[in-house]
């Protein structure tokens, strides 16, 4: 991102946007910080899902910067607990993932747009404004995967052999396409080897695969990784 002055908004002295960031990596929030730090107000940061909760329920922003993939669930299971907050805490994603499964499922979750960490810095002031007014803010290319999803009244899966893994299933399904080896995924997603066994275990069974070479061209094939 592009490092952005303080909005006019901010140096007239009007009340900033209250946002809080969550992402797993530590270098990333302090980045976006540092670009959005003058514009709005960060009153909050997290690294996985059960201080996001923690730290969205005690401060109460306007708009949290939510990444999709997060120790303990991901964004979705993020959304799920603060569903009783949305719409008075208004969720922006901001993810390295242009997926639509990851697009569709936070929407889906309750979050008012999707937006790629390939953003601008004043782009993404710009974004966190419009969410915070209640519009709905997509990168250009997104929008699409939002629009073909919602157009029947009932939406049908996006994938049935995707739906038929959980949230953890498909944590550890990308990290594995992505080449990390049990023990990076178990320090990534703060759990033992052995419940990273047992999940790809479980994700080769429920897909129909053999190994993680299959499991690899499976997740590319469907733009995962």
């Amino acid at each position: 991102m592009n490092t952005t002055e303080t909005s006019s908004a901010a140096a007239e002295g009007t009340p900033r946007t209250r946002v809080v960031l969550v992402d797993d990596h530590r270098m990333f929030r302090t980045g976006v910080r540092a670009e959005i730090g003058e514009a709005v107000e960060v009153v909050g940061e997290a690294d996985d899902v059960a201080s996001a909760v923690a730290v969205v329920t005690e401060t109460r922003p306007e708009v949290v910067l939510l990444d999709v993939h997060l120790p303990g669930g991901g964004g979705v299971e993020v959304l799920r607990r603060c569903a009783s907050l949305i719409p008075a805490v208004r969720f922006l994603a901001l993810s390295v993932s242009d997926a639509a499964e990851d697009v569709i499922g936070v929407i889906r979750g309750g979050a008012r747009g999707y937006v790629t960490k390939s953003i601008t810095g004043d782009e993404l002031i710009r974004a966190i404004g419009r969410v915070g007014e209640g519009d709905a803010v997509f990168s250009p290319r997104l929008a699409g995967f939002v629009l073909d999803a919602f157009a029947a009244t009932d939406v049908p899966p996006i994938d049935e052999d995707l739906d038929r893994l959980t949230q953890r299933e498909r944590e550890v399904l990308r990290l594995i396409a992505r080449g990390y080896a049990y023990k990076e995924i178990a320090r990534r997603l703060v759990i033992s080897v052995k419940t990273v066994e047992t999940h790809v275990s479980a994700v080769l069974r429920k897909l129909q695969l053999s190994n993680r070479h299959e499991l690899t061209r499976w997740a590319t094939d469907r733009r995962l990784v």
